[in-house]
């Protein structure tokens, strides 16, 4: 098969879709890899190394698009990428469908066929592809808290690990999955007091018992949401519904409870946000303000820290693409039901049913 690799080309995306070591097992196994020029470069990968591992380098994207039968990337196409993707190709990728129309309606156009790393999941229920990336930004999500916590960003003004003679800051974790037992983990080890939230008493009993005492772990609803936004300095949001939209746990009104200077990291952004105020941001120009709350939602977290982030990715990815390349998509679905549940978009057909619910569209529609 002939497989692509583009630049990513989403504001502030310095992460790439393979590594040269995955160029080299595709190459090894008979299959062309071309990758665009300078794509690794944010990663620290540089063309020599993709040519030293037996990648094709290429100009342009339109070039990786035209000549690709599969395009490996990491995030969803953006609006100059849509018409770039060709009939019957396979684009393997992060997609996030529920949280853009637009994008979903681009795909069913291209008669392309979506395999979204998100929604691969396995026989335990876990998803494989997304883990790696949720315990990046998971991580991520505390340390960036910690920043914007800080008064000349518009912050409490609290130290999260607080000092001797002064109490330590205080963050809440909505959902006690990958993002938000990578958030607690993180918290804890500077010295917050942490309290984490979910509705599944299996994640909390997991939590109390791995984590140290100063992680506290309680049902959520939205009476003791309310309850906590009222004393907590950084409030984390870490909830996934697979493949759906995020549902919001904290709406508008609730910002008036919170004190001035609270700061709000959304990691669900990319599936529409856990928080009615969310909206999504970029590195660049990373926060906003509402009611004197703080605002993280940053869509591409991981991003920031490409090298770690592309390797860990690669990592978990290149089984799969091996497999698509060497099997085809039909076969290869039909053979691993976890890649099959990958599948969103298949030549202009929804197959993913949490994307039709997200729109509210008729089956008929697609």
């Amino acid at each position: 098969m002939v497989v692509g690799v583009p630049k990513e080309i989403k504001n502030n995306e310095s992460r790439v879709g393979m590594t040269p070591a995955g160029v080299f097992e595709l190459v090894k196994n008979g299959h062309t890899v071309y990758i665009q020029s300078a794509a690794g470069e944010g990663s620290g990968f540089f063309d020599m190394d993709y040519k030293n591992a037996g990648a094709i380098i290429l100009d342009t994207i339109g070039q990786i698009y035209a000549a690709s039968e599969m395009i490996v990337k990491v995030k969803e196409p953006i609006a100059e990428e849509y018409e770039l993707v060709q009939k019957d190709q396979i684009v393997f990728t992060y997609f996030h469908f529920a949280s853009s129309e637009p994008l979903t309606k681009a795909m069913l156009a291209s008669q392309s066929v979506c395999i979204a790393y998100e929604t691969v999941e396995d026989d335990e229920g876990t998803l494989p592809l997304l883990t790696p990336m949720s315990e990046v930004a998971g991580r991520m999500a505390i340390q960036q808290g910690a920043k914007y916590l800080e008064k000349p960003v518009k912050g409490r003004g609290v130290l999260l690990g607080g000092v001797p003679g002064v109490q330590p800051g205080k963050v809440l974790v909505l959902g006690a999955g990958v993002v938000g037992i990578q958030a607690a983990k993180m918290a804890a080890g500077l010295g917050a007091h942490v309290t984490i939230m979910d509705i599944n008493m299996k994640r909390l009993r997991y939590v109390n018992d791995v984590m140290p005492p100063h992680v506290v772990t309680e049902f959520s609803n939205e009476f003791n949401i309310r309850k906590h936004i009222k004393t907590h300095d950084l409030i984390i949001g870490g909830v996934l519904l697979k493949g759906a939209k995020a549902p919001n746990l904290i709406t508008r009104d609730m910002l008036r409870d919170m004190r001035p200077g609270t700061v709000i990291v959304d990691v669900a952004v990319d599936q529409g946000g856990c928080v009615e105020t969310t909206r999504p941001t970029t590195h660049e120009d990373p926060i906003y303000i509402i009611d004197d709350v703080v605002h993280y939602s940053v869509a591409n977290m991981p991003g920031a820290v490409p090298y770690t982030s592309t390797v860990a990715l690669t990592n978990v990815t290149l089984p799969y693409v091996a497999k698509l390349a060497a099997l085809g998509w039909e076969k290869a679905t039909q053979m691993d039901k976890a890649l099959q549940k990958g599948l969103n978009i298949v030549k202009g057909e929804v197959v993913y049913k949490e994307i039709i619910e997200a729109f509210g569209w008729e089956a008929e529609v697609v």
